[in-house]
């Protein structure tokens, strides 16, 4: 058996066709959807996602304002900013995009972010909302593995999902979305001491530590469903996840690929986020 791939592009461009027509018609009603995307410093990984993420936002007709500042900037003067436009009324999504110069305490400058336009989802309130279970913004990444589940007509309840890593950005809130559609989930770690017992009990398998080769062959259950979140380069200097892809995809019977997978459906969830928050404004 050789597993399907999940194509994230493939579902992200479906998405992307899905906000470009809601974006109209909410342009029709006098109101566009903007997103403002704040970068500090010069980190290179980070101007490459930002760029996407602009770029992305025009593709699908939401306004996008990209604002950048010296990694000198004083914490005071980035946590200003951000109340400026938490009272912009026509920016419905702010991203603060991590990582932060190391003297700002990234916790507060994401706290500063009006839980009304915190379309990252990674606000203390928007936590609180998901573990409740009641409405809130959903960080992007994990929200697009579940689209990408949905996508296949995966009935999680009942099944066993684990997940491995256990960050505020993937691993917790993967495991509570998980969760709320009535999965068993074990949450699996650096230090969880039989990594493969646990992962061979897996009916669908979310890998999100940063690490190659975490997940292989020999540790999935013939026909789970993998999910891959890692982002690496090989020795070859070739992107990779975190999981074993040659070899696991003779085991598993879906399979997100590493680029083209899950990374593509982050951006487009941040899209969907901040269409939403301008609905709600709007509403």
């Amino acid at each position: 058996m050789t597993a399907q791939l999940i194509d994230g592009n493939a579902l992200s461009k479906q998405l992307r066709i899905q906000v470009a027509a809601r974006t109209l018609a909410l342009k029709a009603k006098g109101v566009t959807p903007g997103l403002a995307v704040v970068l500090v410093g010069d980190n290179p990984a980070s101007q490459v996602y930002v760029r996407n993420k602009v770029k992305a936002c025009e593709d699908a007709g939401l306004h996008s304002v990209l604002e950048k500042y010296e990694a000198n900037m004083t914490e005071a003067d980035l946590l200003a900013r951000v109340e400026g436009l938490n009272q912009d009324p026509g920016i419905h999504g702010i991203l603060v995009q991590l990582p932060l110069p190391a003297h700002m305490d990234a916790q507060k400058v994401i706290e500063a972010i009006s839980p009304a336009k915190d379309v990252d989802g990674f606000h203390i309130a928007s936590a609180g909302a998901l573990m409740t279970g009641m409405p809130g913004f959903w960080p992007c990444t994990p929200y697009g593995c579940m689209k990408m589940l949905e996508s296949i007509g995966y009935d999680l309840k009942g099944k066993h999902a684990v997940v491995i890593g256990r960050s505020n950005i993937v691993g917790k809130p993967m495991a509570l979305m998980l969760l709320q559609k009535n999965a068993t989930v074990t949450i699996c770690h650096s230090a969880t001491p039989d990594l493969k017992a646990m992962t061979l009990q897996a009916d669908v398998i979310v890998v999100a530590v940063g690490k190659r080769n975490v997940l292989t062959a020999d540790m999935v259950k013939p026909g789970a469903v993998v999910l891959d979140v890692g982002m690496n380069r090989n020795d070859e200097g070739k992107l990779c996840g975190d999981v074993d892809f040659d070899g696991v995809k003779e085991v598993a019977s879906y399979i997100t690929p590493v680029p083209g997978g899950v990374g593509p459906m982050t951006i487009t969830m941040l899209l969907v986020n901040t269409l939403e928050a301008a609905e709600t404004a709007a509403n």
